[in-house]
Order: C-alpha cells, then sequence, then structure tokens
C-alpha cells in the first residue's frame, strides 16, 4: 500500500493522508527490523515529526552498517539525509546525497543511485538552485528508465523535473 498521494507541486513534498500515516506508525510498533526502522523513519518525517525521525534515522544507519548489506546502508544512509534536507540542514543532506549516488553508480546498483539524485534534486530545489536541481532530477530518470523503475516513480521525476523548469524560469523572468 502506496501512503504516497501526490506530489505538491510547489515544494516537491509528498502529499499524504496523516491519518492513514500515523495508523501504519501504531501498527508498526517498536519494531527493529531494518525494513521496520526505516518506514518508520519516513512516516515520521512525512508527519513532520522530525527530531523523531532524526534520531531514529541515526540509529537505523547503524543498524543497516552492523547488520545490513551495502545496499541497504545506502537506503538508509539516503533517507537519513532527506530527514536533514527537511530540517534544513542542506549542506550535510548534500554531502551525504553525494557519496551515496557516487557509490551506488560506482556499484551500478541504479535504483538506488537514482532514489539518491531525486533527493540531491531536492536539496538543490529548497536552496534555489534550480539548474543542479534540474539535472540531477533529469539523472534520476535516466537512472530509473535504466532500472526499469515503475511509472510512479517516473511520473514523480518527470514532475520535478516540470517543476525545477517552471521555477527556473521565473526565477529569470524576475531576475
Amino acid at each position: 500500500m502506496s501512503y504516497i498521494k501526490g506530489y505538491d507541486p510547489d515544494t516537491l513534498r509528498e502529499i499524504v493522508d496523516a491519518r492513514e500515516c500515523r495508523d501504519r506508525l501504531d501498527e508498526i510498533g517498536e519494531q527493529r527490523s531494518l525494513p521496520a526502522l526505516l518506514e518508520r523513519v519516513w512516516l515520521l518525517k512525512v508527519l513532520d515529526r522530525l527530531e523523531d525521525s532524526l534520531v531514529l534515522s541515526e540509529q537505523s544507519v547503524r543498524v543497516a552498517r552492523m547488520a545490513g548489506t551495502r545496499k541497504d546502508l545506502l537506503r538508509a544512509r539516503i533517507l537519513h539525509a532527506s530527514v536533514q534536507q527537511f530540517r534544513g540542514a542542506y549542506a550535510a543532506a548534500e554531502q551525504e546525497l553525494t557519496t551515496c549516488a557516487e557509490e551506488a553508480e560506482g556499484q551500478k546498483w541504479h535504483a538506488i543511485a537514482a532514489f539518491a539524485y531525486q533527493h540531491r534534486g531536492k536539496v538543490h530545489y529548497d536552496t534555489g538552485d534550480f539548474d543542479l536541481a534540474r539535472a540531477d532530477f533529469k539523472r534520476a530518470l535516466f537512472l530509473r528508465q535504466e532500472a526499469g523503475a515503475p511509472d510512479d516513480q517516473l511520473e514523480s521525476t518527470l514532475l520535478a523535473i516540470d517543476a525545477a523548469d517552471r521555477r527556473r524560469m521565473a526565477t529569470m523572468a524576475t531576475g
């Protein structure tokens, strides 16, 4: 079940049903498996419980480092960076996402690299660098196509490219 109902065309943030997310959070409870931890991090993030999400994302990175695969660790680090982005820690998020994207591309893990580029594009978008945002979104689109990503992932990336183009044009028109 996807909790994402769409994406805000101006902020690129996920649109979710908060009640469904809270119910799922209650359902997961205090499960300690890595998938449960990662899901809890994301749910807390989209519910704007950023301090709780940050603490749990740091725990998920530790768990992935100790007991997960390299792919698990990259996913946990990308999610942690996305929490940092939501908190406004853009430089830290960008650095972490760059490292993750490079490692994933080096391993030819296209889906994970695309995930990192998509989130790094959102960091650039939030900081007003729409050219860099667009470049990252385009890279994410290419990698998602290479990986055979589902339509909803391709659509979210196309939406992000369109939003970056709109904001870039608006900035040029007023600048």
